[in-house]
């Protein structure tokens, strides 16, 4: 039997619940964020959270839990203050992603999904970043660095070791906790959005050469570009 959360705690959450099921038609679409505001307060969706927010939505654990299951970003366990998911995808992978994977997996100890006995680092092998024009790229929290190297991989989990702040090339001004950024996921603005670059030049070349050449999408026949 899991511990029960502290009163205080357990109001808090309820409270935060309440503000983002109010953002709903149907309380149960609030199942996914409120599994974030879980691991805000845990570190990972634990059974606790689980039980709660089946209480809240007036759901199973069962129907919770299928939810928690499927999606890896919810994690079964926890959690190390810092996710760095090192992608090993096709592009990446040529590019380089496949050595920082195996020396970054050496460096530090441990394999995928699996954290580090100081409980700052958990690693992950990403099937994409979705950064295919910065490969090879790691994801420190779902934050972009990009053109990464095996050494400047270490350098960021040495970093993060050390207690040191981590600026992504684009993104915050620095990478904030896991607990944070699932408070952000949860639907809770933490102030930092226009801190940074969203896209880099490589992101918007292809809009670059379009309005140098005046290229528009082809329009339908008898009628605008919706």
């Amino acid at each position: 039997m899991s511990t029960p959360y502290e009163p205080q705690v357990e109001e808090k959450f309820r409270a935060d619940a309440a503000e983002v099921i109010a953002r709903y038609p149907d309380s149960r679409s609030a199942i996914m964020p409120l599994l974030h505001l879980v691991q805000s307060v845990d570190g990972f969706c634990s059974p606790r959270g689980i039980t709660l927010v089946a209480d809240i939505l007036g759901l199973s654990r069962a129907q919770v839990s299928a939810v928690a299951t499927f999606y890896s970003q919810y994690r079964r366990h926890p959690n190390g203050e810092y996710n760095v998911g090192v992608c090993t995808n096709a592009l990446c992978a040529v590019m380089g992603g496949d050595m920082i994977w195996e020396e970054l997996s050496n460096y530090v100890g441990v394999g995928h999904d699996e954290t580090t006995d100081d409980g700052k680092i958990t690693l992950e092998q990403l099937e994409c970043n979705a950064g295919c024009d910065y490969a090879p790229v790691i994801m420190v929290n779902w934050e972009f660095f990009d053109n990464q190297t095996p050494s400047s991989a270490k350098r960021i989990v040495d970093d993060i070791r050390a207690g040191r702040d981590i600026q992504p090339t684009r993104g915050p001004n620095k990478v904030h906790t896991f607990k944070e950024i699932s408070r952000v996921l949860a639907g809770f603005e933490d102030g930092h959005v226009d801190e940074g670059p969203a896209a880099g030049e490589a992101s918007l070349r292809g809009l670059a050469i379009a309005r140098a050449n005046d290229w528009t999408a082809p329009r339908p026949e008898g009628g605008d570009v919706q």
